[in-house]
């Protein structure tokens, strides 16, 4: 292992997660935009909802505002009590009974918020993961239903846009319908982004925006991926009938929304760049919209890390290569991982003997997949490591079973949740 290339690539990974913290950049958005005769309903969803709260509820406590509201967060993802606020913890990533309960209770606070002598605004504050933990099911849909069309979705190797799009149209509160529930409530979105290229629509599956897919796109998804004989009879019967128009689209204008991004991918990318230069390194951003099968992306890394040790380009040795993005995982095996680990592994058994290189792939959110690990910081030296244990490291991604393999090699990266989540951040260093 060469440890001074694995301690660095954390450094620039921790640094990366500390830019996007909610904290400083809630309270930010907030100062410029709230008006101080207002009194606000919080609701606060995803992974980095306990954090969002936090940071805006003491901003309007300082601001002598009155507040009230609902935490909406993943299992282990609240960091204590926030006054004013209760706190749910529900599913990730896939909905529960609790994703419901909380809800339903957000859906009752916010019925009766308008009064003949105030009006109360919702400051609604969006993460990632918030569209496994906000949800409703339309009737007569039910949400065993719901969970069988997440776990088909996260498995066949769709993209988040697609998945989101079948999800907007089976709930409630999703695609812009929370904000028609409430109407002309005023509301007002700040978004901490980890979908590529920030479409409000698509984050968290858009609780407050409108939106511009049908159920004739959802039919085409499940045709695509070849779902549609797995689908539920019921949720597929539901989505015939939106097509025939017998049951409600999505709303396709709302005016009662405003809506910021107050933290994405690239804020934590340019942060990285940043940290790596400072550590000595000839450092590069080489995509914030980095796709595909995460095997896939895992080899097409390995190749530009032998470009660079084989022949000094694109950059000079000691260098650092940024990747930001979300890669998918067609499930075919039986094992245990998530995106950022399987990436891992395969950038690990195509660099295998190679020295001074080392790869960090993670999630800023200190969680990949359905596992307590962020991802993975693999190096030349990883597929050896599990050789030695008697294990064949390809036979491990074969099955899916990235975590194994990389707690084998001693290469899992555990982090806990970070309290942000602007999707995952790849560092590949080669000294």
């Amino acid at each position: 292992m060469n440890e001074k290339l694995r301690k660095d690539a954390l450094k620039i990974f921790e640094e990366a997660v500390r830019s996007v913290s909610p904290e400083d950049r809630v309270e930010r958005c907030l100062n410029e935009i709230v008006d101080r005769g207002s009194e606000f309903f919080i609701v606060s969803i995803g992974k980095a909802a306990w954090k969002m709260a936090h940071s805006a509820s003491s901003f309007l406590e300082r601001e002598g505002l009155k507040y009230d509201g609902i935490v909406l967060t993943k299992y282990g993802h609240s960091f204590g009590k926030i006054r004013g606020l209760e706190i749910f913890e529900a599913g990730h990533p896939v909905p529960d009974e609790n994703s419901v309960k909380a809800t339903n209770e957000i859906l009752r606070r916010v019925s009766n918020l308008r009064r003949e002598d105030r009006e109360v605004k919702i400051l609604f504050l969006i993460s990632g993961g918030g569209s496994a933990l906000f949800e409703s099911p339309m009737e007569p849909l039910k949400l065993e239903e719901i969970v069988k069309m997440n776990d088909l979705l996260l498995k066949c190797g769709a993209t988040i846009g697609e998945i989101n799009t079948v999800r907007k149209h089976l709930s409630k509160v999703k695609g812009g319908r929370f904000a028609e529930y409430v109407y002309p409530t005023r509301i007002i979105t700040l978004i901490l982004s980890d979908v590529l290229g920030d479409p409000p629509s698509v984050i968290a599956s858009g609780p407050t925006v409108p939106d511009e897919t049908t159920f004739l796109d959802v039919w085409r998804i499940l045709e695509k991926y070849e779902l549609l004989d797995d689908v539920p009879k019921t949720v597929l019967n539901y989505i015939e009938d939106g097509i025939k128009g017998l049951v409600p689209e999505t709303p396709k204008e709302l005016d009662n929304v405003e809506v910021r991004i107050i933290g994405n991918l690239k804020m934590a990318c340019d942060t990285a760049l940043k940290k790596a230069k400072e550590l000595g390194y000839d450092s590069m951003v080489l995509t914030t919209f980095l796709e595909g099968e995460a095997k896939e992306a895992g080899r097409f890394i390995s190749s530009i890390a032998k470009e660079i040790t084989t022949f000094n380009r694109p950059l000079s040795r000691p260098c650092a290569v940024i990747f930001g993005g979300e890669t998918t995982v067609k499930v075919e095996g039986k094992g245990k991982g998530g995106r950022n680990q399987e990436l891992a592994l395969s950038f690990a058994l195509c660099i295998e003997g190679m020295g001074n290189v080392v790869l960090l792939s993670a999630g800023t959110d200190g969680t990949d997949g359905p596992t307590d690990a962020a991802g993975g910081l693999v190096d030349g030296g990883t597929a050896g490591r599990i050789r030695r244990k008697g294990h064949d490291p390809l036979a491990f991604l074969r099955n899916n079973d990235s975590y194994n393999a990389l707690n084998m090699s001693g290469d899992l990266l555990i982090t806990g949740p970070t309290g942000t989540n602007v999707n995952d951040l790849m560092v590949l260093l080669c000294g």
